[in-house]
């Protein structure tokens, strides 16, 4: 009778563990493409609600509801320039349920300098949809240098003597501005603050001569002249500033862009990929996603999961060269 009940016991363990198992194993089974989606779909946004990536992320994330047939719900997973809710998906199952809307904070500039990140950026995640792109923009307080070659020649004659601001150590901003020092041969001070808002604050009161931004959190400042913008860090001009000069034209070939995109995690199949990149593209070329995104001033992403997929691999590439080049380290 003990063997009985000994062998019964296992057994029922056995079949338990083969359950799960095989529970585990269905859950995993994505739906197919054609199917797609058949239940309601998680978008996480890694960052605060209000800023571009969660506007944009929204307005997609309905567009895309009313064409499925399906809700897509949006979820804030904010911390750690957008690393924590971006390691929550690149550790789900890849079953087309849950996505990511990284940046380049998250994908591109974080991985390059933090070298004990929770995830690998490129082998982690399945890149779907590259969703937006945002130039950078280098602006002072009206009272300082009225053009970008004026600015220049101030730096060249005060080597560190001046201070820019950033929206953080190791932040976007901070990067794109040591960029520039290395593509004029300047040298300045940084002052690093504790997100946009504070930074944008000192640089209208004129404590630091310059800073860097993506276009959408700086636009109203542009427009009220509270801020001067010297140049955009895209190679072309921006819509949504088109008297602003690109920074290439006095520094040829410089451009330091911010992104978002959808990624899912690792494994995601690449028919419900390529359907979910076709109709996200498709909704990029309506007339009312294409005045959403200049008012934003950000240029809609046209690009496939394989154009995509090696767009952010170049930019990791360009980041972690600087990062090595000008001993950035991760505080």
């Amino acid at each position: 009778m003990i063997k009985r009940i000994v062998l019964s016991v296992g057994f029922i363990f056995s079949a338990l563990s083969t359950l799960a198992v095989l529970c585990s194993y269905a859950q995993a089974q994505p739906v197919k493409a054609s199917a797609y989606p058949n239940k309601s779909v998680r978008w996480i946004i890694p960052f605060p609600p209000g800023g571009a990536t969660d506007m944009l992320g929204r307005f997609l994330a309905q567009k895309l509801s009313e064409s499925w047939g399906q809700t897509v719900v949006v979820e804030n997973r904010a911390g750690a320039s957008g690393t924590i809710g971006s390691d929550m998906v690149a550790k789900s199952l890849p079953d087309g349920s849950i996505f990511v809307v990284g940046t380049t904070s998250s994908h591109a500039v974080s991985p390059a300098l933090n070298p004990s990140m929770p995830y690998d950026n490129l082998r982690d995640f399945s890149p779907v949809a590259l969703i937006a792109t945002f130039p950078n923009v280098l602006i002072v307080n009206p009272n300082g240098p009225k053009t970008l070659i004026e600015l220049i020649t101030q730096l060249k004659s005060n080597p560190g003597k001046l201070s820019y601001g950033s929206s953080g150590n190791g932040s976007s901003t901070h990067l794109t501005a040591e960029l520039f020092q290395q593509a004029t041969g300047t040298f300045m001070v940084h002052v690093p603050y504790k997100g946009t808002g504070p930074l944008l604050n000192d640089l209208v009161a004129g404590h630091v001569l310059l800073g860097f931004d993506q276009i959408t959190p700086i636009l109203p400042f542009i427009q009220s002249g509270k801020l001067r913008a010297l140049g955009v860090a895209s190679i072309e001009r921006n819509s949504a500033a088109p008297d602003v000069p690109s920074i290439s034209e006095a520094v040829p070939g410089f451009e330091a862009i911010g992104w978002m995109g959808l990624l899912g995690p690792a494994g995601l199949p690449t028919e419900v990929v390529i359907k979910i990149n076709s109709d996200i593209r498709r909704i990029l070329q309506m007339p009312d996603a294409q005045q959403k995104f200049r008012d934003l001033g950000a240029a809609p992403g046209i690009l496939s999961p394989q154009a995509f997929a090696e767009f952010e691999k170049k930019d990791t590439e360009k980041w972690r060269a600087l990062v090595k080049s000008a001993n950035i380290k991760a505080e």
